[in-house]
Parts: structure tokens; sequence; C-alpha cells
């Protein structure tokens, strides 16, 4: 997702598919994989054909999907009693399997939201832990449409699919959320703690995970390092703005951001200078980049926002 030139460039049904329309752009983008930032960490044995694991913190995996165009990124936390598996990525490889090769302990999965490239292996699991939102409870009953089908098509991949994923077939599964969370709750695996923090913004089911005692955040699709995606009909601006005010006030005691797409350690600094460009970008000071008919996107160092003109006052 959430390469400069993939949102730059027009998009499958103005972006709803979530595919890049141009060959081109696409090729550019599969072209400068691997990422640089990744030679930082060494690839962790239980990687397949599908996916890269990298320990970024002491017993803390990031799960990456390389190969297709979202580059999203789950993790995986391990404590001394259980694990915490934050997203499930596309669907598309076979998540359990890496994550067994990774623990033994019993799994909880908990999702940074409901978009369809972070809870497609929920249904691999059988603990799930969820906030409760008209979102996710939909979300929870699967997704089987033209954008999760657009999301395996050749446009939207840089190599072939794993073995025994068919494209034609391929759907987010119904899952089954077995407890809820809410804001403030306290998930201790044994050992590790981590602080669930209710972001709103880019969907109204978005969370944080804080783990204060080594000083990571992880993020979702909150802040990325990439254009963050503010134009889907479940986005609410204003709330963004007011969770992305309430993770930058973490950043005195932060020592990495852990995103859910492209890179997994990003300075926290970036948090608040991402409050300060948003405000920028709603005073109507600056100059948008055309992405389709009715979206624009801004570009920061490091970071943008990709968001309806609507919006934002002078970007029509």
């Amino acid at each position: 997702m959430r390469a400069w030139v993939v949102c730059a460039a027009a998009l499958l049904a103005a972006c709803q598919h979530h595919v890049p329309q141009s060959e081109s752009a696409l090729a550019s983008f599969c072209d400068r994989l691997p990422r640089p930032e990744y030679a930082a960490w060494p690839r962790h044995p239980a990687s397949d054909d599908w996916f890269e694991v990298y320990e970024v913190a002491p017993a803390t995996f990031a799960i990456y999907e390389p190969w297709q165009w979202q580059e999203v990124i789950s993790y995986l936390m391990i404590g001394a009693e259980r694990s915490l598996l934050f997203d499930t990525g596309n669907g598309i490889g076979d998540i359990a399997a890496v994550v067994d090769r990774l623990t033994s302990l019993p799994v909880t999965v908990i999702n940074s939201h409901s978009h369809i490239d972070h809870i497609g292996g929920n249904h691999q699991f059988s603990d799930i832990a969820s906030v409760d939102t008209a979102f996710s409870r939909t979300r929870a009953h699967g997704v089987a449409d033209e954008s999760v089908l657009a999301e395996v098509s050749e446009a939207a991949l840089c190599r072939g699919l794993p073995a025994g994923v068919d494209a034609s077939r391929h759907r987010i599964e119904p899952f089954t959320a077995v407890r809820a969370i809410a804001d403030g709750d306290v998930i201790d695996i044994g050992a590790r703690e981590f602080h669930v923090l209710l972001i709103p913004g880019h969907t109204d089911d978005s969370i944080a995970l804080h783990e204060p005692g080594s000083g990571l955040l992880w993020t979702g699709d909150s802040f990325y390092a990439g254009p963050i995606w503010l134009f889907a009909p479940e986005t609410d601006t204003d709330a963004y703005y007011a969770s992305l005010q309430r993770l930058a006030a973490l950043v005195p005691d932060l020592r990495a951001l852990l995103p859910a797409h492209n890179t997994p350690w990003v300075t926290p600094a970036r948090l608040t200078q991402a409050v300060a460009a948003f405000e920028q970008m709603m005073a109507g000071g600056m100059q948008p980049v055309p992405a389709w008919d009715d979206a624009v996107t801004y570009e920061f160092e490091g970071f943008g926002f990709l968001i309806r003109k609507d919006l934002v006052p002078g970007a029509q």
C-alpha cells in the first residue's frame, strides 16, 4: 500500500479495490523491493514463500507480506505464558503455520482494525479478542466480493500466489471474536503487558497497542511510513485528528513505532510531525497531488495523507 508511486497513480475503481491500475506504477513498486529498511534485521527461518519474518525486538516478530502491493505487516509478541498476534494479514498465505514455527504458546489474536488486509487470517485462530463496533461486527461475517478478488489479481502482486491459493475463490472467511476488549484494557501475556488504545478515525474500530515496558507502540493504519488512507466511507477525519494527537502525546516515552504497512520500525517523532502536517493540510495552505477524481495526496517527509477532496479546504 502504500508506496508513493501507487497512490499517485490512478487506481482501479477509484481505489475502492485497493489495486494499482497502472502496470508501470506496479512495476516501479516491485522494482524497489526489498525495502532497504529490512536490512537492519536478519530474515528469520520461520519465513516461507509468502511471509518474511523479522525479529525486530526481543520476542517481537514482524510478519511481512512484501509481494502484495499492500505490504501488510502483522506482529507476533511472545510472552512467558501466551502470545499475542496483532493482525493476521491478507488471508493469502498460511499465517497460522508461520506462527506455529515461532511459538508453541497459546495465541490470542487482536486486530488493529477490520479492513480486509488485516483480518484475512483470523479464521485460522480460535482465540480472538475484538473491540465491539458496528464496523467490526459487520466484518466478522466475512467479505466475498470484487474488492477481495482484486487483492489476489496479477495487478496486485509482485510474484505468484503461494501454493494452494486459488485466486478465483479468494475471500475473507468469517470468524468469531470470543471476547470484547475496550479502551484502557491491559493485556498480560506473562512478563509483558500491552495497553489497548481506542483510536477511531481510520475506522471506528481502530486501536493501537502500547507496551510501556519496551517503549513500543503498534499503530496499525493510523500511522505508517507512506500515504495514510483517509478516504473510505468509514473514515472520520475529526476522530482521526484527535486520535493522532493522543498517540503523539506518548512520544516522549516511546522507543519506536511498529506500523501495519511498509516498514516495521519508525521513529516516534514522526507522530508529532504528523499532527503538525495534518493541521497544515486542514488549514488549506498546501498544494495537493492529484490521486483520482475525488481524492488527493498531501506529501510530507516520510509519510503523507491520501484523502477525499471534499474533506480538505481548498482541495477542490
